[in-house]
């Protein structure tokens, strides 16, 4: 077999670079000097013979040969990532890395409190949480760039064959009040009065949002009719509009037990009707699956529900 045109060293720095945005910030994430980025661009151009990046912009742009090398050299990348855990798998959890994606709701409000029980039982394990869209997570594990996810929307179409998905446990998701609004003193309301409120929401674009829509359309409630007073891109800034009297949300369970522990915003129950979105576990099922990853869907995801009860624990 003839001699490799390029090095991993090279293939790392020329994905750094893109990442990064420039030669500089790639020599900084790298530690290395910027000379030495450039003299291995230069070398690696000269042994492909052919330019990887395009002289005539100032900015840090590939060709297409460049776009080639990046897209075969980053999937190099990770398979060589995936043989080092693989190797420190060896060690029977004494070491290695856990690379976990989320959702934004799962991510945020889920998420940290599982990690925390796995690294009280494996303190030695590297645990890296990824936080995306649900659609961007899911190329993740598709690529090998995560072992596995917890999200709270749907695979991509094109995605669906290819992964694995397991539903995991339900998400209820709460209708929250300031305290101050009458419907507070009033221990459910009906599902008509949702028209006669102001909503504070996400953008429409959002998986959240669609997801939410879908759920109530499901139960009779046409979302479209709903006063949107305005439209935030967080939870955090959702919860904080409605505890100042803004108007009121739909958000995930999850996200509100330090509200409604503190008592700062109330959770309106609507008569007859109980709003929840399934939460999925995703792996990809022909690629190598650590000893980290393995421990973590067994152990520590499944403690997180009670037994016979299909619903998410919130403490």
């Amino acid at each position: 077999m003839r001699d490799l045109p390029f090095t991993l060293d090279q293939l790392r720095i020329l994905k750094a670079i893109i990442k990064e945005g420039s030669f500089k910030k790639a020599a900084d994430s790298l530690y290395v000097s910027q000379p030495a980025i450039s003299l291995q661009i230069q070398n690696l151009e000269k042994q492909l013979n052919i330019p990887i990046f395009e002289r005539s912009s100032k900015k840090a742009t590939l060709t297409e040969a460049g776009n080639l090398l990046l897209r075969y050299g980053s999937r190099i990348l990770a398979l060589c990532e995936e043989t080092c855990r693989a190797l420190e798998d060896i060690q029977n959890l004494q070491g290695g890395s856990l690379v976990i994606g989320a959702s934004q709701t799962t991510g945020t409000y889920l998420m940290p409190r599982l990690i925390g029980l796995f690294r009280q039982r494996y303190p030695l394990v590297n645990v890296q949480l990824q936080v995306h869209s649900t659609r961007l997570i899911s190329w993740s594990v598709a690529n090998g760039q995560v072992d596995l996810a917890v999200i709270g929307g749907e695979v991509p179409n094109e995605l669906k064959d290819i992964l694995q998905i397991t539903s995991y446990a339900e998400d209820e998701l709460a209708l929250i009040l300031p305290i101050s609004h009458n419907f507070s003193k009033v221990t459910n309301i009906q599902k008509e009065d949702l028209y006669r409120l102001r909503f504070i929401a996400l953008d429409t674009q959002s998986t959240i949002r669609k997801v939410i829509d879908k759920i109530l359309n499901q139960h009779g409630i046409d979302s479209s009719r709903f006063t949107i007073e305005m439209e935030l891109n967080s939870i955090e800034a959702i919860k904080n509009a409605v505890q100042s009297g803004l108007g009121a949300a739909f958000v995930s369970v999850s996200a509100i037990a330090k509200e409604l522990e503190l008592g700062i915003i109330h959770w309106a129950k609507i008569k007859n009707v109980t709003i929840k979105r399934m939460l999925s576990i995703v792996v990809h099922p022909n690629r190598y699956k650590s000893k980290a990853a393995e421990t973590f869907s067994k152990e520590i995801l499944t403690l997180f529900v009670r037994p016979n009860e299909n619903r998410i624990l919130v403490d």
